[in-house]
């Protein structure tokens, strides 16, 4: 590709012919346009057409007081490179999303105990569809009986740990105002609720609410495996980094 004419004259960096002379063999002359651009922008152009280039040769016209030079480029066209279609099978279930409800009254805090003898906030899994505070709501009902709106449910933050190759994400929230009395729905496997003052809370929490509860109230001295907690809302008690461990 021409490069510099014999008078000199460069080439240009817009794409845009230029009439240019032509000398015969045979003798004479014959003008022409022709696209004489710079090395950058030649390649750009083969790029847009999917051509690489590897290298650009310099050919000077070998006469002294010949400016003419051309510019020998090798291009190739790489190898497209394929992609493998999805499977038809579903994935292997690798994380799991619940919350668990604080709902403290004049008498302590809210809690069941799950029929496997453990003792537990209400909660549950976050169903298609829902908000976080949603479930809340639904999941309160459907284990004790109390009714709560989704505006009077404040999410504190999530834990995120990992149990059995399992992601869990757990939700902690607030509840503010509720109605009703807690008791035993029937169908579900968590009951006997009742109300436990925060400095005699019984032994034996499930591991999920443990961990809520110490992102709620650090000060709670519970025992339980770390997890990682990142707030939404403040924490009762002393600020909190935007995303701290929650441990023993």
């Amino acid at each position: 590709m021409l490069h510099t004419n014999s008078s000199g004259d460069g080439p240009s960096s817009q794409v845009k012919s230029r009439p240019e002379i032509l000398r015969l063999a045979g003798g004479g002359e014959l003008t022409g346009h022709m696209w004489v651009l710079t090395t950058k922008l030649w390649t750009d152009l083969l790029a847009q057409q999917g051509l690489r280039t590897e290298e650009v040769t310099v050919l000077d016209a070998p006469e002294e007081g010949n400016h003419a030079s051309y510019r020998l480029f090798q291009v190739r066209r790489p190898a497209r490179i394929t992609s493998r279609p999805r499977t038809a099978q579903p994935p292997v279930a690798h994380a799991t999303v619940g919350v668990g409800a604080v709902l403290v009254g004049p008498d302590g805090l809210l809690l069941g105990r799950h029929r496997r003898g453990t003792v537990e906030l209400p909660g549950g899994t976050v169903e298609p569809g829902e908000s976080l505070q949603e479930t809340v709501v639904r999941e309160l009902a459907e284990e004790t009986g109390l009714h709560a709106d989704p505006a009077d449910v404040r999410v504190l933050g999530m834990l995120l740990d990992q149990v059995g190759g399992v992601v869990r994400i757990t939700f902690g929230a607030l509840v503010t105002r509720w109605r009703g009395e807690p008791a035993d729905q029937p169908g579900e496997r968590i009951g006997d609720w009742g109300w436990w003052p925060l400095d005699a809370l019984p032994s034996g929490l499930f591991e999920c609410s443990a961990q809520i509860l110490t992102a709620w109230r650090p000060d709670l001295p519970i025992d339980h495996p770390p997890a990682r907690f990142t707030p939404f809302a403040e924490p009762h008690g002393a600020g909190r980094d935007t995303a701290g461990q929650v441990g023993t």
